[in-house]
């Protein structure tokens, strides 16, 4: 197993591209990360490998490029790390930062889950399937960040903002994903 200090040096894991996005401030004092949110997206909505993703999170997105993207106009919004489809990590933010990827939302009787959580955004559509390449980099780093970060607990952007959001959907393998890391059942505390 790596050890914490040969992958990770002031929040930014090692073997993420480092891509600093300029949305995201300090967790309020004395709030520790216990959560990970799983999130989906994609730009335009379904298309995938382009570089829409990271511009909308470097506030650097051509509205015009699209004729969906006007709605995310004056949206600042990013994500510790998003998951491309054949398993590239890019990280936006340092885990110790509050990345701005949740937005309304409770959790287990908690308010304001950009507060307390890690936001991974994976390449995808809602309800859809993803990859496996996705999933390998996923247990990757989520073992890795329980290296860092006391992690209880992962959930969807669904369960956090239910009827609000719906990702990362019915396409997401939670149960393979709990296998593959062979944690208990109560880190998935939603089902």
């Amino acid at each position: 197993m790596d050890r914490p200090q040969q992958t990770w040096a002031d929040g930014w894991w090692a073997p993420a591209r480092r891509v600093p996005s300029p949305h995201h401030n300090a967790r309020p004092h004395g709030v520790a990360v216990e959560g990970v949110v799983l999130h989906s997206i994609s730009l335009p909505a379904g298309s995938y490998g382009g570089p829409e993703v990271e511009d909308l999170f470097l506030n650097r997105l051509d509205l015009s490029a699209h004729e969906s993207f006007e709605s995310l106009r004056g949206l600042q919004v990013s994500a510790h790390f998003f998951i491309r489809r054949e398993g590239a990590c890019l990280q936006f933010v340092p885990v110790q930062a509050r990345a701005w990827h949740a937005g309304r939302s409770s959790f287990l009787g908690r308010e304001n889950c950009n507060d307390f959580t890690v936001g991974i955004e994976l390449e995808g559509l809602e309800g859809h399937a993803f990859e496996p390449a996705q999933y390998r980099s996923l247990v990757r780093l989520l073992r890795a960040l329980r290296q860092v970060i006391p992690l209880r607990w992962v959930a969807g952007h669904e369960h956090i903002a239910p009827g609000r959001k719906g990702d990362p959907g019915p396409g997401f393998d939670w149960a393979g994903l709990q296998r593959r890391l062979r944690w208990s059942a109560g880190r998935f505390p939603f089902a």
